[in-house]
């Protein structure tokens, strides 16, 4: 298929998109005129939207707050890292292909940031949907990928997962439920989410964290995918989905910078996964 082809295809699935978004922002406004609900009462999770496409912001933006979300929104990565250093959010809804700094290089400059911002989960979106980009996505810190474009509700479904799933664990590292995991030279604090291997810092996304908490959890026994994609992603797993795989390849490899084959994350083929200590080079 030719360039000019494709773009024509990605500007008609875009516009496509865009008054989907619009008729869908008409019909929840005219909906809660019509219960007469307060929008001033209710309190709105924040989410920062980056991308450089300004009526396609403007509509989800829109639609986002309709759904209950506070939106600011950013046109570029720079824009997105100043945004970040000021305002907690929620979610970080990040496009890759933008002018100047692109989704990705803004997100590994977010991951590389002080502070608690450095650890906002961050959904990537990208009308290249090829899974090179999805593996690079996830591989820097992304803790989900929609390829664009989609539809919102598909949209709004990821990001209350993504919210649900960090809430549950906030409550869960509060309770008296909250403990602390360790194998060999692997250590897990699960009230502050972080983790040391050889007394080193082992940096991880949220997302890479909690594969490794839940494999240490089980205490060396086996994790089907099903579980783990439940557990770190808070959805079930589709029948091509890679998202787990491609989270667990970033993290042998961060384990293997620190510590070679200390700890090892066995694959057992069509069962799941094992997280054992191994022996690591002298």
């Amino acid at each position: 298929m030719s360039s000019s082809v494709y773009n024509g295809d990605c500007k008609a699935q875009s516009a496509a998109c865009k008054v989907w978004v619009k008729s869908k922002a008409t019909r929840s406004r005219y909906a809660k005129i019509a219960l007469n609900t307060n929008d001033d009462d209710e309190v709105m999770d924040p989410i920062l939207l980056v991308d450089d496409d300004l009526e396609l912001c403007q509509m989800l933006a829109e639609y986002l707050h309709l759904e209950g979300f506070e939106v600011d929104l950013a046109h570029d990565g720079q824009e997105a890292l100043t945004l970040t250093t000021r305002n907690r959010y929620a979610v970080i809804i990040l496009d890759v292909m933008m002018p100047g700094l692109n989704g990705f290089d803004t997100l590994k400059a977010l991951r590389q940031q002080q502070g608690v911002q450095s650890a906002t989960p961050v959904l990537m979106m990208s009308a290249r949907g090829e899974e090179v980009d999805r593996i690079v996505g996830l591989e820097i810190g992304a803790d989900d990928y929609l390829p664009k474009p989609c539809s919102p509700r598909e949209l709004l479904a990821r990001i209350r997962a993504i919210i649900r799933r960090v809430g549950l664990e906030h409550q869960a590292h509060t309770s008296n439920g909250a403990q602390n995991l360790q194998l060999g030279p692997l250590y897990l604090d699960s009230h502050n989410q972080s983790a040391q291997l050889a007394n080193q810092p082992l940096a991880l996304t949220q997302t890479e964290f909690r594969i490794l908490h839940c494999l240490l959890g089980a205490a060396c026994q086996l994790v089907t995918k099903e579980a783990l994609t439940r557990h770190a992603l808070n959805r079930s797993l589709g029948p091509f989905d890679r998202s787990i795989d491609m989270h667990l390849s970033n993290l042998r490899r961060k384990l293997n910078q620190i510590a070679p084959d200390a700890i090892l994350i066995r694959t057992v083929r069509g069962a799941g996964y094992r997280l054992l200590e191994g022996r690591p080079d002298a």
